[in-house]
C-alpha cells in the first residue's frame, strides 16, 4: 500500500490575527457600551452597541460566504480508514470527546495518518475500537478535516465489514488545527482595548460625579429683543459675553453699561440681592473685560483665588466712545477698520487699552481708570 504525508493544517495566519483583533475589538466595544449606556440611561448608546455588534456580524457572515460556496462546490471524499488508536476522554456527557489515530486510505491516493477530535455518543464507544475499519469523509483539498461517516451507505458498510487495511507510517498529522496563543491574545487585545476605549471616552460621566461633589454652576443664556433689535446675554461660572444685533454698536450712548450692568444682574442672582449701585448686588471682580463693536465679553475672578481684579461697572463708560474715536483720527492708521478695548489691573491701577487696525496698519493708546490718556503708540 502506498503511502504520503499530509501537510498540517497552518497555524493562525496573519489574516486570522487580523480578524481576532476586530472581533475581540468589537465584542469589547459593544459589550462595554451596552454596559455604560445601562448605567448612564444613554438608549441611544445602548441601542448602537446592539446595532455594532449586529452588522459586524453580518459583515464576518459575508466575508466568509465566497469562502463556504467554494468548500461547498466541492464535493466530499468517502475512504476506508483503520481505526488506530482511541482515547476517550472522562466526563458525564452523553456525547463524549474521543481522540482518534487512523489510517485513512483512499481509492485512489496514498494512504496517510490522521490524528483528530470527534464527539461519540456514549453508547456507541465499543464500536470504535482500534482495529476497526470505518468509513470516513473529508474535503479533497482539506484532507485533515477527517470526520467518520456515523450511518453509511450500504455498499460502503459492506465494503468497510470486508476490508482490510495496513496501518501507514507515522506520525501522524494533527488533523485539529491549532490557532495557538497567538491569536487568543490578539483577540483579547481587542476586546480589552475596545472596553477600555469606551470606558475612558465616557470616564467623566462614569467617575466625574460624587456625593460630596458640587455641580457646576449652570450656563445661563437670555435673549431680549427690543425696538427691532436683539441682544444675548451669556453667562457662566468663569465668564459673561453680551452680544448686540444689528443696527447697534456698544458705543451707543448707555449701550456699553448696560451691558455691563446685566452680567453684573446675572452673577448677582437676577437682581434680587439688594444694593445700591444699579447692579443688584456687590458684583463680581473680573479680570479682564474686552470690548468691541458689537460684543463684550469678561472673565470674571475665580472663587478664592487672589488676583489683581476690578468692578466692571467702575469702568469710565462715558469717556469709551471719545477713546475710540481718538485711536481712530490721531494715530495715523488709514481706513480703520475695527477696533477693541480691553481692561485689566494685572499692574495695579486700572489700564484701558484700545486698538485699531485698518489698512494702514494697527495702532493703540492706553488710558488710565478715568479715561484719561497716558500712553500713545500710532502707526508705523
Amino acid at each position: 500500500m502506498t503511502t504520503t504525508t499530509v501537510a498540517p493544517p497552518s497555524g493562525a495566519t496573519p489574516v486570522d490575527l487580523v480578524r481576532g483583533f476586530l472581533t475581540g475589538g468589537v465584542i469589547g466595544v459593544s459589550l462595554t457600551a451596552f454596559i455604560v449606556g445601562c448605567a448612564l440611561g444613554k438608549a441611544p448608546l445602548i441601542v448602537g452597541a446592539l446595532a455594532l455588534l449586529a452588522v459586524y456580524g453580518l459583515l464576518f457572515f459575508l466575508a466568509g460566504a465566497p469562502r463556504r460556496a467554494r468548500e461547498a462546490a466541492l464535493a466530499p471524499r468517502t475512504a476506508l480508514a483503520l481505526i488506530e488508536d482511541m482515547e476517550a476522554k472522562q466526563g458525564e456527557e452523553t456525547d463524549v470527546p474521543v481522540r482518534f489515530e487512523l489510517t485513512v486510505a483512499p481509492e485512489d491516493a496514498p494512504a496517510f495518518r490522521i490524528r483528530f477530535s470527534e464527539a461519540v455518543h456514549a453508547s456507541e464507544l465499543p464500536d470504535y475500537r482500534p482495529g476497526r475499519v470505518l468509513v470516513v469523509q473529508y474535503p479533497p483539498d482539506r484532507p485533515w478535516r477527517v470526520r467518520i461517516v456515523k450511518r453509511p451507505t450500504p455498499a460502503w458498510e459492506q465494503r468497510a465489514a470486508g476490508a482490510a487495511i495496513d496501518s501507514a507510517p507515522g506520525p501522524a498529522v494533527a488533523g485539529d488545527r491549532a490557532e495557538g496563543c497567538a491569536w487568543g491574545f490578539v483577540t483579547l487585545l481587542g476586546l480589552l482595548l475596545g472596553a477600555a476605549a469606551v470606558v475612558l471616552f465616557f470616564r467623566a460621566e462614569l467617575f466625574g460625579g460624587s456625593a460630596d461633589a458640587q455641580p457646576a454652576p449652570p450656563e445661563r443664556s437670555v435673549s431680549v429683543t427690543s425696538s427691532g433689535t436683539s441682544t444675548s446675554v451669556v453667562i457662566t461660572s468663569v465668564s459673561g459675553t453680551v452680544s448686540f444685533g444689528p443696527g447697534r454698536s456698544m458705543l451707543d450712548r448707555g449701550a456699553l453699561r448696560e451691558a455691563v450692568e446685566s452680567l453684573s444682574r446675572g452673577v448677582d442672582g437676577g437682581g434680587d440681592g439688594g444694593g445700591d449701585g444699579g447692579g443688584g448686588g456687590d458684583g463680581k471682580q473680573a479680570l479682564t473685560a474686552v470690548v468691541r463693536e458689537q460684543l463684550l465679553t469678561v472673565v470674571f475672578s475665580p472663587a478664592g483665588v487672589d488676583a489683581p481684579a476690578f468692578d466692571p461697572r467702575s469702568l469710565p463708560f462715558d469717556r469709551v466712545p471719545a477713546l475710540v474715536e481718538e485711536a481712530r483720527t490721531t494715530l495715523g492708521v488709514d481706513s480703520p477698520q475695527t477696533w477693541q478695548l480691553s481692561a485689566e489691573r494685572l499692574t495695579g491701577a486700572l489700564t484701558i487699552r484700545v486698538s485699531v487696525a485698518g489698512s494702514g496698519g494697527s495702532a493703540s493708546l492706553e488710558a488710565d481708570g478715568q479715561g484719561v490718556v497716558v500712553r500713545r503708540s500710532p502707526a508705523r
